[in-house]
């Protein structure tokens, strides 16, 4: 009796265990995972926004035309106004702009504190303070982020830093800051038990944590000696070339998300890893899995088997075979599914016996069913996100019109279709507009002209801004005389009635127009190239008038638009 007790106990003791510790590992690892990716979701939130308006900045035809020529009075107005118009969308409204040429720093807060004196200071390579700066500038052409954490007081922001280029040749770095703070006590600052989220950027420097001892302070420009990373919290070698190869992993885009169990201050840790693409920082989760699972959870199970062994010897094994160990396999491989991205077998565990096992399967049942609708969720917020992200680079943010970047793609599909229209439109003397009545009159006109261009055209003609004064038209499959029409239309439009400032003023508004039609398969450049000529020689003949472009017209230097 007492052997065979013991033959099925002992077999029965470790087969129990080893169970335990597979599902609690298990779950564990399916937990770091779905928090790691949690994580990342957060934290794209927070900054994508941001860092999609700064690189929009950074790519403004304005802002190059400014840092080429920095001293030409117009081309300052238009950048500063450029700038403005993004402060105002910034989450911080501020902004500031380093042009290399010069090094002349410009800045604005949200309070506007330095309307019409935006230039504070110039850039010294010899000044310590101005080193990110040069930094930055060495990184290439992009946005770069830099974290500043004022541990006193309590503020963490962290800088789009965007260089721009032209060729090989750095025209400057702009940006814009964001405040971090709630964000990190939101993420970092939560109190999970046994969970430590942190955020590090790709060489394992710590940029958030709930210990701000570990966050690093320094900016860009301070030496790697000087900064704690990630790797110096676990304890060898191994457990660092571990960590290294799960954020080489996530960075190759082989998983979103990789766990594995490292150790830390001596005792095992599952630590999960994202990979926030947009943003270059990884988002780090450590898990200590004894304080996150109970085992006791499974005590009752084991006194449950015990009793029945001691009752029913003879039918010990059949019994904890059929009562738990299938049952408990079971579970495990439900877990493996769920880990594998199935959750179809959890969802329908919850449906059984009312025991330890059966509690356990629902509480299973009930985390699955969360982890799937979280799932969903964040798939139908970064789907709603993707669109919104192609919508603002592909528009004009003032008109609402499409940009340089959304005309190209609708000429790409017009040209293949055969000969087009191509008009460019510009505001007849919008420099004496804006000197004589302010630039929110100038910025009026612009809204209103690109509007009435919108109702003068057919809607499957496509309008968008080309520059600060100027328009673009394509008239797909057109003649020339329906190219004819459509810009005789567009300038009677603008010229039809003035229109009103925001003080009241009625402005009266002309156009010239330059047109061309070109062949199937010609390409945006010739086009424009041909528009342009047009538009040149209605400029030279008095303005308000339509050209239409012609192998006679002249290709020689061109005067300036207004």
């Amino acid at each position: 009796m007492l052997l065979g007790f013991a033959a099925v106990a002992v077999p029965a003791f470790f087969a129990f265990n080893w169970v335990v510790n597979s599902t609690v590992i298990q779950l564990g690892t399916l937990f770091a995972e779905k928090q790691v990716l949690y994580d990342r979701h957060r934290g794209l939130g927070a900054l994508v926004r941001e860092v999609s308006l700064a690189e929009t900045l950074a790519g403004s035809q304005a802002i190059r035309d400014w840092a080429l020529n920095e001293d030409d009075p117009m081309l300052k107005r238009r950048g500063i106004a450029e700038l403005e118009h993004f402060r105002q969308s910034f989450a911080d409204h501020s902004y500031f702009f380093v042009i290399d040429a010069s090094g002349n720093y410009y800045f604005n807060d949200a309070a506007n504190a330095y309307a019409g004196d935006q230039l504070r200071y110039a850039v010294d390579a010899d000044n310590p303070r101005d080193a990110w700066y040069f930094s930055t500038k060495a990184l290439g052409e992009g946005c770069h982020l830099n974290v500043d954490n004022d541990a006193n007081l309590r503020v963490t922001k962290v800088w789009m830093n965007c260089v721009i280029r032209e060729g090989r040749n750095v025209l400057g770095v702009l940006g814009t800051g964001i405040d971090l703070s709630d964000f990190i006590q939101e993420v970092v600052n939560v109190p999970q038990r046994g969970v430590t989220s942190m955020f590090v950027d790709r060489r394992g420097q710590v940029q958030a944590h709930r210990d701000e001892n570990l966050v690093n302070l320094a900016s860009l420009s301070a030496s790697m000696q000087a900064k704690r990373t990630v790797f110096s919290m676990v304890d060898s070698e191994a457990d660092r070339t571990t960590l290294q190869q799960l954020l080489e992993s996530v960075t190759d885009g082989e998983a979103l998300a990789q766990s594995a169990f490292v150790t830390i201050a001596g005792k095992q840790t599952l630590v999960g890893v994202g990979y926030l693409d947009r943003l270059g920082w990884y988002n780090v989760t450590l898990m200590d899995l004894d304080a996150i699972i109970d085992r006791r959870l499974f005590l009752p199970i084991g006194l449950l088997l015990v009793a029945v062994m001691v009752l029913v010897t003879a039918l010990a094994m059949v019994v904890f075979k059929r009562a738990v160990l299938d049952r408990v396999t079971r579970l495990e491989s439900v877990v493996r599914s769920a880990r594998g991205g199935d959750y179809a077998p959890a969802l329908t565990m919850g449906a059984g016996r009312q025991d330890e096992i059966g509690r356990l399967a629902a509480s299973l049942t009930e985390m699955a069913a969360a982890v799937e609708d979280n799932r969903r969720l964040l798939e139908a917020r970064v789907r709603e996100r993707t669109r919104e992200l192609e919508q603002l680079a592909s528009k004009d943010g003032q008109t609402g019109i499409l940009n340089r970047r959304g005309f190209a793609a609708a000429h790409a599909e017009a040209r293949e279709a055969g000969s087009y229209g191509l008009l460019l439109v510009d505001i007849d003397r919008f420099k004496a507009i804006n000197d004589r009545h302010g630039h929110a009159a100038g910025d009026a006109v612009v809204i209103e002209v690109a509007g009435r261009i919108g109702r003068a055209i057919r809607p499957r003609d496509c309008c968008a801004r080309w520059g600060g004064d100027e328009f673009i038209v394509l008239v797909p499959e057109c003649s020339a005389e329906r190219l004819r029409a459509v810009a005789h239309a567009v300038m009677l439009a603008i010229d039809e009635n003035p229109v009103t400032a925001p003080q009241g003023k009625a402005i009266a508004v002309s156009v010239s127009v330059g047109a061309c039609l070109a062949e199937a398969g010609d390409s945006l450049d010739v086009a424009v190239d041909m528009a342009d000529t047009a538009l040149y020689m209605a400029k030279e003949r008095g303005r308000n008038m339509v050209v239409v472009f012609d192998a006679e017209l002249s290709m020689g230097p061109r005067s300036a638009r207004g």
